[in-house]
C-alpha cells in the first residue's frame, strides 16, 4: 500500500468517525428529547389521575351532602313535633281521647321524620353529661352546679344534627361552670 491509499484510508477513517460523532451527538440529543417528552407524558397523566380522584370525590361529596340544605330546613320541624310532644301531660292522655288522638299522630309523624333522617344518614346529637366539644356543640349559658366538672354538658336546649360526617347544626347546651375543668374539655369562657 502506498502513501495515496494510506492517506486515504486515514481520511475515510476520520470522516466515518466525525460522522460517527455527530450520529452519537443526535442520539444523546434525541434521547434527552425523548426523556423530556416522557416526563411532561407522566406529569400529565398523573395530573389527570389526581384531577379525576377530585372529581369522583366531588361528585361523591354531593350525592351524600345534596340534601343539607333541605335537611336543614326539616330539623326545625323535628324540633317542633318534639316540643308538642313535651307539652302535653301524660295524665291528661287517658282522660281526653281527642287529645289522645293528636298525641298519636304527631307522635307518628315525628317517628316517620325520625326514620327518614335515618335513611339519609342523618343522626342526632344528644350530649348531656359529656364533655363541652366547640366542634359539635353551641354553649348558651353557663352554671354552676355542685359535683359537675367545668365543661361537662348539664342540659341540652336543642339537639344537634349531622348528616354522614358533617355537621349539620351543633347542639345548643349549658355547660357547668365548676371549679376544676373536665378531663378533655376545650371551654370558651367568653361566652
Amino acid at each position: 500500500m502506498d502513501n495515496t491509499e494510506v492517506n486515504e484510508a486515514i481520511e475515510e477513517q476520520v470522516t466515518e468517525n466525525a460522522e460517527l460523532e455527530v450520529a452519537l451527538q443526535r442520539i444523546t440529543e434525541l434521547e434527552k428529547t425523548a426523556d423530556e417528552y416522557k416526563d411532561k407524558m407522566m406529569r400529565a397523566l398523573a395530573d389527570a389521575e389526581n384531577t379525576r380522584r377530585r372529581a369522583a370525590k366531588e361528585l361523591n361529596d354531593i350525592s351524600k351532602f345534596a340534601i343539607a340544605g333541605f335537611a336543614k330546613n326539616l330539623l326545625n320541624v323535628s324540633d317542633n313535633l318534639s316540643r308538642a310532644l313535651t307539652s302535653i301531660p301524660k295524665g291528661q292522655l287517658n282522660n281526653d281521647i281527642l287529645l289522645k288522638t293528636l298525641y298519636d299522630g304527631v307522635e307518628s309523624t315525628e317517628r316517620e321524620l325520625a326514620r327518614i333522617f335515618q335513611q339519609n344518614n342523618i343522626t342526632k346529637i344528644e350530649p348531656l353529661n359529656e364533655v363541652f366539644n366547640p366542634n359539635f356543640h353551641e354553649v348558651i349559658f353557663e352554671s354552676p352546679v355542685p359535683g359537675k366538672a367545668h365543661g361537662i354538658i348539664i342540659q341540652m336546649l336543642e339537639p344537634g344534627y349531622m348528616i354522614h360526617d358533617r355537621l349539620l347544626r351543633p347542639a345548643k347546651v349549658g355547660v357547668a361552670k365548676g371549679d376544676s375543668p373536665a378531663e378533655g374539655s376545650i371551654v370558651n369562657q367568653e361566652v
